[in-house]
């Protein structure tokens, strides 16, 4: 059970309307790479993952994912509120209002809808806690590009916490892998396993 506190996990304080970094910070929450699709990763993936330890790292992220989540969604929100018309049309932002208004929708920059296929869990514990390592990389491949074209100093402090928090969730997960490995490899699993292998009709 969660228990929710009602502010943000790090202060977004926005004071100009600005559509097109909207557009461009909205992937972090709906895209690919973004803290949606990370939260239903960790937050599917524990289930199955067989150390109790890791299973709670990964509620524990998937948690804080959540909180991410609202952190870019305050952005956009503030970055769109009283939006007219005519703004979003200057900015290129006119076919996301169309559809939306000023409403907060999960979808990439690029306009592609969210989509589950976006993450994976697989039930295997080296494949899931490598994926994840890989999506906390891509996570903060996507905010250091945003860094990259956003100038306003109000929406790139919280954006600087953000990635921050993604090398840190990547040093989690490689730790966290090893330690499985480690445990797998004891009971001869993850190499070469013959009893798992016979399922199949094979040997390796």
């Amino acid at each position: 059970m969660w228990k929710y506190e009602q502010r943000l996990q790090y202060p977004v304080k926005i004071n100009k309307t600005c559509p097109k970094t909207a557009q461009y910070i909205m992937s972090q929450y709906g895209g690919p790479d973004g803290e949606m699709a990370a939260s239903m990763r960790y937050l599917s993936q524990r289930y199955t993952m067989p150390d109790k330890q890791v299973g709670g790292l990964l509620t524990d992220i998937g948690t804080e994912e959540l909180a991410h989540m609202e952190i870019i969604c305050a952005i956009v929100y503030q970055l769109t509120r009283n939006l007219t018309p005519e703004e979003a049309k200057t900015a290129g932002f006119d076919a996301y209002y169309i559809d939306h208004t000023a409403g907060i929708w999960p979808a990439a920059a690029a306009g592609i809808p969210f989509n589950a296929c976006e993450f994976q869990s697989k039930g295997d514990a080296i494949t899931d806690l490598a994926e994840d390592m890989a999506a906390e990389q891509k996570a903060r491949s996507t905010y250091d590009n945003i860094l990259r074209v956003v100038t306003d100093p109000e929406v790139r402090d919280p954006i600087k916490f953000l990635r921050a928090r993604e090398v840190v969730h990547f040093q989690r997960f490689g730790e966290a892998l090893e330690k499985t490995k480690d445990r797998l490899d004891a009971k001869n699993y993850y190499y070469y396993n013959p009893e798992f292998d016979k399922q199949f009709g094979k040997q390796i």
